[in-house]
């Protein structure tokens, strides 16, 4: 793992703290999870692809001039995702990533539309997943949950294709619990997603969009006022509108934070300018997330490093965060308070010991 700049200044003791702190994840992506070792079985495995197989190949492969770069990359990765089969290699090995940092619980961000416009049958994608879910939480014990969302660069045509996937009763999978928003912000509006997130919502799912990424904070008062928005997938030009951050904090609503993705793409110029101290200071609550790990050479444990550097954390602080995103899941009641417990039991000890 390449170390990302900010972890460093973070003591070994912290780090190892950070290692075997339960925790939740809520903005994290598919196929952005792809670890090197799967991106490069799965190029080997479709040889007609511009990925590289050569894992070292990958490294100068997955650095971005900037985010609309990124995006190329990732829907290149995206291309690899061909059958069934593929898509459950990739959900089961993602989970197992997970459950190595001892992550309990994730909201994992899927986007149907790119697998069955490339021809895999929507009941075989939902099979995949669900089969990946249910082995997942029982040899690893963490828990999958879905998010889908619409690729906004893909229009209404995959807009009204995620929300068919989403509400219809003979094909929604059992683990989706929300409906999103990503792609770039730049020329995709989103007050013409409304009438989608409207069927989602009344059909009982979540609204978490993308917003104020790479545009300003309208973006993000758009996703409040047209999507319906519960938590905002990174929100970070909101710093920017101190009207904006008193009504995300009044409302409890959540932003979904990904430091070193914000760098990686452009977002933000340096962590040192990264507002994420400005979120906490003005009473909005965070959470701490990776985006698409292996892309960024990160992973939550990175980010949680990264986070209490930023924020001056100590281990009660990051137990508070990881807290934080479990209050934010929508995870059931019973399986929060576990979560939660687990976390003050670990940090309890840990200290302890210390």
């Amino acid at each position: 793992m390449t170390r990302v700049p900010g972890e460093e200044s973070v003591s070994q003791s912290l780090q190892t703290f950070i290692a075997g702190l339960p925790k939740a994840e809520l903005h994290v992506h598919h196929v952005g999870s792809a670890s090197p070792r799967i991106v490069s079985e799965l190029a080997a495995r479709h040889a007609d692809s511009k990925v590289p197989a050569d894992p070292e190949a990958l490294a100068d492969f997955f650095t971005f001039t900037d985010f609309a770069h990124f995006i190329t990359v990732y829907l290149s990765v995206v291309d690899l995702i061909r059958t069934p089969e593929d898509v459950r290699l990739l959900t089961y090995e993602v989970a197992r990533d997970m459950a190595r940092q001892n992550v309990r619980y994730a909201e994992l961000t899927l986007t149907p539309f790119s697998s069955t416009r490339r021809g895999i049958d929507a009941r075989a994608f939902m099979e995949a997943i669900e089969d990946a879910r249910k082995a997942a939480e029982s040899e690893f014990g963490t828990v999958l949950r879905w998010c889908f969302d619409i690729p906004g660069e893909a229009g209404l045509e995959a807009a009204e294709e995620t929300t068919r996937l989403a509400t219809d009763d003979a094909l929604r999978p059992e683990g989706l619990v929300s409906f999103g928003l990503g792609g770039p912000e730049i020329g995709v509006p989103r007050p013409q997603f409304k009438p989608y997130f409207d069927r989602a919502i009344a059909a009982g799912l979540r609204s978490v969009p993308h917003a104020g990424e790479t545009t300003g904070p309208e973006t993000v008062w758009d996703a409040l006022n047209y999507l319906g928005a519960e938590r905002i997938g990174h929100g970070t030009s909101s710093a920017q509108d101190p009207k904006l951050l008193a009504h995300l904090a009044e409302h409890g609503i959540p932003l979904e934070v990904c430091p070193t993705s914000n760098i990686a793409t452009r977002a933000v110029t340096s962590l040192d300018v990264h507002p994420l101290r400005q979120f906490v200071d003005a009473g909005v609550p965070v959470t701490i997330n990776s985006d698409d790990p292996p892309m960024f050479s990160t992973d939550l444990n990175t980010e949680y490093a990264v986070a209490a550097r930023l924020l001056d954390l100590d281990e009660r602080g990051l137990a508070g965060l990881a807290k934080n995103a479990v209050r934010a899941s929508f995870l059931d009641e019973p399986g929060k308070a576990r979560i939660a417990a687990e976390i003050d039991t670990y940090t309890d000890r840990w200290l302890a010991d210390a």
